[in-house]
């Protein structure tokens, strides 16, 4: 975690996560960059206002109040992995329109290594913009997703939950 996060610098300059997955995910959901809170945590969708995990609550009944490794061992379990489009970038707070210099991870190289993902979710309209922007000749199904932060107010829970439906139905799947 970049120091700047941590002294509250206007701009700083942050190195997301690692990707969490399991031995055979089916369901690869990428987040555009981590948020402050959850930079701060060290946790995917540490915010505990964002909707990620009450989500990933009312669609496998992962209850969202788990310590965090709990939350990441049953996601898993369900075939779910997690990793965001961009690895570095400069950012001044937590929104997703300040990202400047994005540098993206290597979502190609991710899936040579796990060839079981079938679906990928992009999560919000920037997830998506970064995504497709990468220019990956994929021939895997993928979805821009409402996002999960708190700062879209668009959607209710319920109708994110209703959307997101996608990832319990895919994750479910056998190959």
């Amino acid at each position: 975690m970049a120091e700047q996060y941590r002294t509250g610098s206007p701009a700083a300059n942050a190195s997301g996560f690692l990707p969490i997955n399991g031995d055979s995910p089916r369901v690869l959901i990428l987040g555009s960059f981590p948020g402050i809170q959850s930079l701060r945590h060290c946790e995917y969708y540490g915010n505990p206002q964002n909707h990620f995990w009450k989500i990933m609550d009312a669609l496998f009944a992962i209850d969202h109040r788990l310590p965090y490794h709990e939350r990441i061992k049953y996601l898993t379990m369900h075939h779910i992995a997690l990793w965001d489009v961009v690895q570095t970038c400069t950012r001044k707070g937590s929104a997703d329109d300040e990202i400047r210099k994005p540098v993206f991870n290597d979502i190609s190289g991710f899936l040579t290594a796990h060839p079981t993902v079938r679906l990928i979710v992009l999560n919000g309209t920037t997830a998506g913009r970064y995504f497709h922007r990468m220019n990956l000749a994929l021939n895997i199904e993928n979805h821009i997703l409402p996002s999960t932060s708190p700062a879209n107010t668009r959607y209710t829970l319920a109708e994110k939950v209703t959307v997101w439906k996608i990832v319990r139905s895919d994750s479910e799947k056998e190959k």
